[in-house]
């Protein structure tokens, strides 16, 4: 999720957890400071694009290791505060600030590798947008309140609420994403498309309407839904997936690599002299917020010694507007 959402959600943790055995402000602040650390990944460079995508929410992210550096800091912030008889106190709500920022990342389909060093795989439900402020406000709202009342008992209280409304609405989440899945079933079985996998990830900043997406060996199938959709039927746009380049390719790291971070939802296709690979689970066609360069076109296909990342997205304009109509049942394609 994004760093606004991840303050927020240490912030209200923590001062849910040290409730008024410390300063409001001083709970508040730690909590949403400690929550964003695991972010800093991102500022290591892994040498390539590709491995920059895949090592992001890897050991930064773990739950051994979060687990592991939580004491290390209580015992430094207690002791900078004189509250060494608070550090168990302080143990357990930045504990809890920790491992709520990768839990709270694994509801989105990025992947987040959250048992290592045990398991490297990279989970995720994608029943959230990385962006989305009703999930946000109730936070914000509760620990501006704890804040502004010092920690008193009312605060307190709208922390609280604040924790169990987000909490609801990612509950909420779950049950829609179930819901756009089983209509997305239905639609394919009746078009007698035969599918490897079906995703339904929300689109961006709401859960009301779902990005529906279909592999095939060959292709890939794209459809939006919205429960105000009635009884019209999905309509499906399709796309090859240019097996024909991952064949040539595959094999190198960043195709297998990639490959396997998306759970075999990619796409690849030919740009100029460079042969292009995508992460389909993100963004919409043909537009995709994780493109690579990973080869160059020669007879045969070569690997790209280093790969590039080219960040494609749609204005935000045309885009809001469109979300905001197809949310409600509007019959429309996305801007392209």
């Amino acid at each position: 999720m994004d760093s606004v959402t991840q303050f927020a959600l240490g912030a209200a943790v923590t001062a849910a957890a040290m409730g008024a055995r410390t300063r409001a402000g001083r709970a508040v602040l730690w909590g949403g400071v400690v929550a964003t650390l695991p972010d800093l990944d991102v500022l290591i460079d892994h040498g390539d694009a590709v491995q920059n995508m895949i090592r992001h929410r890897a050991e930064s992210h773990a739950l051994f290791w979060l687990t592991l550096a939580a004491p290390l800091l209580a015992f430094g912030i207690a002791a900078l505060h004189r509250e060494r008889h608070l550090f168990r106190r302080w143990w357990w709500a930045l504990w809890l600030a920790l491992v709520t920022h990768p839990l709270l990342d694994a509801m989105t389909i990025y992947g987040t590798r959250l048992l290592l060093p045990f398991d490297d795989r990279a989970l995720g439900t994608g029943s959230l947008f990385v962006i989305d402020p009703l999930y946000t406000l109730p936070l914000l709202v509760g620990a501006g309140v704890f804040l502004a009342t010092r920690g008193g008992a009312r605060g307190r209280r709208w922390n609280a609420a604040g924790l169990v409304l987000s909490t609801l609405y990612a509950a909420w989440s779950l049950v829609a994403q179930q819901q756009a899945l089983t209509v997305a079933d239905r639609s394919l079985r009746a078009q007698g498309i035969v599918a490897e996998q079906v995703l339904a990830t929300p689109a961006p900043l709401q859960t009301v309407l779902w990005r529906l997406l279909a592999t095939t060996p060959q292709d890939l199938y794209e459809a939006h839904w919205s429960p105000f959709d009635g009884d019209a039927a999905l309509e499906w746009t399709r796309a090859s997936r240019g097996v024909e380049y991952y064949e040539a390719l595959r094999g190198t790291p960043a195709v297998d690599g990639l490959a396997d971070q998306s759970h075999g939802c990619w796409k690849m296709w030919r740009d100029g002299d460079r042969v292009l690979m995508a992460d389909v689970r993100m963004g919409m066609e043909p537009r995709y917020v994780f493109t690579f360069a990973v080869g160059e076109v020669h007879s045969p296909v070569q690997p790209l010694a280093r790969t590039e990342l080219r960040r494609a997205r749609m204005e935000l304009g045309p885009g809001l507007t469109w979300l905001w109509a197809r949310m409600w049942g509007a019959r429309m394609p996305p801007p392209r």
